[in-house]
């Protein structure tokens, strides 16, 4: 199971001798069962990557890294459904692998100075972790939900009194047992949601769903705390002491696609709208670039398609989508990129920025397939508009 504190270790390396090898693997449905097919996908893989890293006159590096792949690969057998990657350099005795879910385009290779990002922060919507709650007057069971796995992780019961036989003279003591009943019912409410604050508060989940009886969900709500409400992506119908996995995650995954089409739908307005009236949205890998460079981004909206050559200064690291022979901030030597993604997915990680992936759309494209949400204009942050 991969976590941000992997991508962020990830992000952070390089190699100098451009020998940092990724590898993606995505299991196909095998036309046998000797599962061929893959084990001779991934030689030629690794044979064109030797024949790219001699061209490019580094021939043997990674070498021990590729044959150590290759063996793994045809150890996989499908990987029981799973999708893996690969991280790997020889030189710095460097290997992580990782499973996982189903969702990467294709089987791929990369050798490189830094690691490849953009298949793995492509599935980054998958990362939150999510607290999956059910709860009712006696009952609650708490689930984790991450890379698409759903996990029952604990849960407790209070065991609320029943009525006597007897109600009583004229019934009061039938009052007074239902009063009972419903102070021991808050009671129960109370501590699942003090339980859920203390879980936040460690860091035990990103995003909070519930699921609940109708006429319970009316009777917890309100006793959420606070600093829990922004968590919350919303609540479910069920009864949570039949339910099972399999109903759980199906009402999960519901509200988790709804939330993520609409919160996208939101940014792409947001970031349209701001940029339109100079404020705190950049549209356009140039603008875009700028804004990474003066620590103005807070979440990098790109597509699929996005694609664009640059330049990257050796010295001190300033990114052009102008070709020049020398970085025009330092005069220092710069290297070409066939591509500039992978530099801003790497620069997105290392510097805390989120990253949502956009589906290829004609108004996003007009746009240049790549956006931004900024966290404040440097270029407006004057001292008269301060002191103003």
């Amino acid at each position: 199971m991969i976590t941000r504190e992997n991508i962020g270790e990830l992000a952070k390396f390089e190699s100098p001798e451009g020998c940092a090898v990724s590898f993606y693997y995505q299991f196909l449905s095998p036309q046998n069962r000797s599962h061929r097919e893959e084990a001779i996908l991934v030689k030629d893989l690794i044979r064109n990557a030797l024949l790219d890293a001699e061209r490019a006159g580094r021939n043997g590096c990674a070498r021990a890294d590729l044959e150590r792949i290759l063996d793994l690969a045809e150890a996989l057998h499908g990987n029981s459904g799973r999708a893996k990657a690969v991280f790997a350099c020889a030189n710095q005795s460097f290997w992580r692998e990782f499973d996982l879910p189903p969702r990467l385009y294709d089987t791929r290779l990369f050798i490189n100075r830094n690691f490849h990002l953009r298949p793995l922060t492509a599935i980054a919507d998958v990362l939150p972790r999510y607290a999956v709650v059910l709860v009712d007057k006696s009952k609650a069971r708490f689930f984790t939900l991450s890379m698409e796995v759903l996990r029952e992780t604990e849960g407790f019961v209070n065991k609320i009194p029943r009525r006597g036989r007897s109600d009583g003279f004229e019934g009061y003591d039938a009052g007074h047992a239902e009063r009972h009943v419903d102070n021991e019912a808050q009671h129960h409410y109370k501590l699942v949601a003090d339980h859920l604050l203390d879980l936040k508060q460690k860091g035990g989940f990103d995003k909070l769903i519930i699921g609940a009886r109708d006429e319970n969900w009316g009777e917890f709500e309100p006793l959420l705390h606070t600093y829990i409400r922004p968590h919350m992506i919303g609540h479910f119908s069920i009864d949570p002491a039949t339910a099972s996995p399999e109903q759980v995650r199906e009402s999960a995954d519901r509200l988790i696609s709804e939330f993520r089409r609409n919160r996208l739908d939101s940014l792409m307005r947001e970031v349209v709208g701001e940029a339109h009236r100079n404020g705190r949205g950049a549209l356009g890998i140039r603008r875009v670039l700028r804004s990474l460079e003066t620590g103005e981004v807070q979440t990098l909206l790109l597509s699929k398609d996005f694609a664009a050559p640059a330049i990257r200064c050796r010295n001190c690291g300033h990114v052009d989508i102008n070709e020049h022979d020398r970085c025009a901030v330092c005069r220092g030597e710069v290297q070409k990129l066939s591509d500039v993604t992978d530099m801003l997915l790497t620069a997105a990680v290392r510097n805390g920025i989120e990253i949502v992936h956009v589906p290829p759309v004609e108004d996003f494209a007009k746009v240049g397939n790549v956006a931004a949400l900024l966290r404040f204009r440097a270029d407006q942050n004057t001292t008269a508009k301060l002191a103003g």
